[in-house]
């Protein structure tokens, strides 16, 4: 029993991140969610039961841990704004709509359009939510944000596909605090 309390804490602490990052993604979360539409996500699932914003918040929040794992050096602050707003679109691409045809080949650049609209965004940024659904979209990712981005926003989405109750630590930290 000790042992797999031991096991559990290790991973917790591995995948978590340190009091730095923490408050570099606390700051510029509040900055996204004052300055867009973000929070409007919360109203469509994006995979399984999970919200456009808790996915957001899911892929952006482990880009980071990933990012600190690897001890990559990164622009922090467009790695968090870029995966903030990568699935920024705004609507239901599960509602029977001729718009929503091909969501997976579309929404990057729909969500890059609503980034701009509503946020200055720079070009590790755009790179980033234009070039996330790489390789289905054909052009690849140019940044390592870019990249750790791609990485995290693919296996966030299998697990949410897969998990009933996905990230309930971040939801009660970043949905409640909203």
């Amino acid at each position: 029993m000790i042992l797999r309390n031991n096991i559990f804490r290790k991973k917790d602490k591995l995948f978590s991140l340190k009091d730095e990052e923490e408050k570099i993604f606390e700051e510029q979360f509040n900055i996204i969610r004052s300055n867009t539409l973000l929070l409007k996500s919360h109203e469509f699932i994006q995979h399984g039961n999970t919200s456009c914003l808790l996915h957001s918040i899911a892929v952006s929040y482990y880009s980071l841990v990933l990012m600190q794992i690897l001890h990559a050096k990164c622009d922090k602050k467009s790695l968090i704004v870029g995966s903030l707003l990568h699935d920024y679109f705004l609507y239901d691409w599960h509602e029977k709509d001729s718009s929503h045809r091909l969501h997976g080949f579309f929404h990057p650049k729909k969500a890059y359009m609503n980034a701009c609209r509503d946020y200055h965004v720079n070009c590790v940024e755009k790179d980033i939510i234009i070039r996330h659904m790489f390789p289905l979209t054909i052009v690849p990712p140019r940044y390592k944000e870019s990249i750790i981005v791609c990485i995290v926003d693919k296996g966030c989405s299998i697990y949410e596909t897969f998990k009933t109750d996905p990230y309930r630590k971040l939801y009660i930290k970043w949905i409640n605090l909203s």
